[in-house]
């Protein structure tokens, strides 16, 4: 079933300032709007990225209002490009796995966890099976930190440098994206 979804974002904090409203996915932002810091999610689940191409940081948004780049956890105020998010389901399960093409040591998990690393005794995710859902990882305890979405189309594997870093720890958390009211 495809999705309905509606985003406005807004050059200035607070809803202020030129803004861009956008119904579908788009590659390249850059020439709608110069800065990113206020968005609202009238419909739809979004993920938006700060380089065009659907590259860079991303951040995944429910409907709702973000009155700064703070509020949906930004690190800056560069957004080049969305799209929404489709096949939403309200069940969710995931295999994690800690080597390459789903080898090594397992854990199937459908339930959020604040922190991963209180079942998962490795440091890295080296791959992930998406049986059903959108997932969120994040890179601290307690949903904070840059996001990372899986979805079940991506479930081939997951790039390593996703969820392992030399400037953070892999203390990855996850989310189940919820299906929109």
């Amino acid at each position: 079933m495809e999705r309905m979804g509606k985003i406005y974002f807004y050059e200035d904090k607070n809803f202020q300032g030129r803004y861009y409203e956008c119904t579908s996915d788009c590659p390249e932002l850059s020439s709608h709007f110069s800065r990113c810091n206020s968005i609202r999610v009238e419909g739809g689940a979004w993920v938006v990225y700060e380089r065009p191409q659907y590259m860079g940081y991303q951040y995944v948004l429910m409907r709702g209002e973000y009155p700064s780049y703070q509020s949906w956890n930004g690190f800056s105020e560069t957004i080049r490009s969305c799209r929404l998010i489709r096949n939403l389901s309200s069940r969710h399960r995931i295999r994690i796995f800690e080597r390459p093409d789903f080898t090594g040591q397992m854990i199937e998990f459908s339930e959020d966890m604040p922190n991963l690393l209180d079942r998962w005794r490795f440091h890295d995710i080296h791959s992930a099976h998406v049986h059903d859902g959108i997932w969120v990882f994040y890179e601290h305890p307690n949903y904070r930190g840059r996001q990372y979405l899986l979805e079940k189309a991506a479930s081939a594997g997951v790039r390593p440098e996703l969820l392992r870093s030399e400037r953070h720890q892999p203390r990855a958390t996850h989310t189940a994206v919820p299906e929109p009211a």
